[in-house]
């Protein structure tokens, strides 16, 4: 089964999130979410919720000669989190990433200023917060920004994604108070597979979503 989209992805997770949030207090939620890919779906939960969204600005750390490929991810002033599984079947490791993890830097502080335009990044302390994603593969770029969060202290910390596979949604447990995932197969290869119209998401269309459900955006 593939979503057609991100928006319908988010629309069929902002169902389960609807369910999830029943018996709490919606008022005190905040839907953040991972750019670009998690805008789209992100979008839809906070429409369907009616509470605000902002975004986790996260970079991946791609591998030297083949950036394409994450390896690690970034999130605010954090330390890099690696995908150390990965490290090992590629032989590589982290004082070799020097460079990576310096283009992932830039790159990083260059959509925090496009987006937030000297904006703070939200304060969650005694928030309810939901991260949302389009869908994970090893999972690093959610815990890099799910480490970033639990540090601001919220008050209830979770986890939403269309589609990941079964063993990242039971890693990623450690690290978020709920994991909310529609499908989790044995294996994701890639997001993309998942969905039959996978554009990439831009800038603009990020600061659409901004201007639209931030409260001050």
């Amino acid at each position: 089964m593939r979503f057609r989209s991100r928006e319908e992805a988010g629309q069929e997770l902002a169902v389960r999130m609807l369910e999830w949030a029943s018996s709490g207090d919606l008022a005190n939620v905040t839907v953040l979410a991972l750019t670009r890919g998690g805008v789209p779906v992100g979008v839809e939960i906070a429409r369907a919720m009616a509470v605000p969204l902002d975004v986790l600005v996260v970079a991946r750390i791609g591998v030297p000669g083949s950036p394409e490929v994450g390896i690690g991810a970034i999130a605010g002033d954090d330390p890099p989190v690696f995908d150390r599984t990965g490290l090992r079947a590629l032989d590589l490791s982290v004082d070799k990433l020097g460079p990576e993890v310096a283009r992932a830097r830039l790159e990083l502080h260059r959509r925090e200023q496009v987006y937030r335009k000297g904006r703070p990044t939200p304060d969650v302390r005694g928030h309810s917060v939901v991260v949302v994603d389009d869908g994970l593969v090893t999972g690093i770029t959610a815990r890099a920004a799910l480490r970033l969060v639990r540090r601001g202290d919220p008050l209830r910390l979770t986890l939403a994604v269309p589609v990941c596979s079964s063993r990242t949604a039971a890693a990623l447990r450690d690290e978020a108070d709920d994991v909310v995932a529609l499908h989790q197969p044995e294996r994701v290869r890639s997001v993309g597979e998942w969905y039959s119209d996978f554009p990439a998401v831009t800038d603009e269309h990020v600061r659409n979503a901004l201007r639209e459900l931030h409260p001050a955006g």
